[in-house]
């Protein structure tokens, strides 16, 4: 089992050796959710093994990621998945989370990329490396294609198992997302530890679980 499923502070990784100058991809999944982590991947593809059909993750079948994670895996020359909790998320705000797991992922690359390709509007402070932001990165840029793939897979695997852990709620359907469903659950059953406290409405309707 991959270790960020069993303990969201741990992450998972490959590297290979050193070979020249080279351009990581990070995308996260998860920022909107109400419930869970949000997931942050950072990939340094191989140019000699090239992966065909990377793109947004949110435009593959889950068959089709299911396939893609275990290739990039597989065949990339660094990668690493981290998940922060939505504890240091209500403490630090999504943004920040976000930012700190972006950090998090590339420190820990081996090989050390030459670049660093952040999908979105802005590069997080604090990198230590030379980093651009792409918009609409994740279907741009094969990199970041392939760190939207591992992250999705990882948090969803990891909404499917925190469904098992706390039932009621759909987490293995909606991942979190503030479906009809979940709004309902939420009414119905309060919180649980892995909710966002400072998510709306979590935080608007705050009296009604406390």
């Amino acid at each position: 089992m991959n270790p960020c499923l069993a303990d969201p502070a741990r992450a998972g990784g490959h590297a290979a050796g050193d070979v020249g100058l080279l351009v990581a991809g990070v995308d996260e999944a998860g920022r909107g959710p109400l419930a869970g982590p949000v997931a942050v991947a950072a990939v340094i593809l191989d140019p000699k093994r090239p992966i065909e059909g990377l793109d947004d993750s949110k435009k593959l079948s889950a068959a089709r990621r299911d396939a893609l994670f275990d290739l990039i895996q597989a065949q990339a020359l660094a990668w690493h998945v981290t998940l922060v909790t939505a504890e240091e998320i209500d403490r630090i705000n999504i943004l920040q989370a976000t930012f700190q797991g972006m950090r998090r992922c590339v420190a820990a690359l081996q090989p050390v990329p030459a670049l660093v390709r952040v999908d979105g509007h802005q590069v997080p402070p604090g990198l230590g490396l030379a980093a651009e932001a792409l918009v609409g990165g994740d279907g741009l840029d094969a990199a970041i294609g392939a760190a939207s793939i591992l992250a999705k897979v990882t948090r969803d695997r990891w909404m499917q198992a925190l469904d098992e852990r706390h039932p009621g709620y759909g987490f293995a359907r909606h991942k979190g997302y503030p479906t009809p469903e979940h709004l309902d659950a939420l009414l119905r059953l309060g919180p649980c530890p892995e909710h966002r406290r400072s998510f709306a409405p979590l935080r608007i309707q705050g009296s009604l679980f406390d």
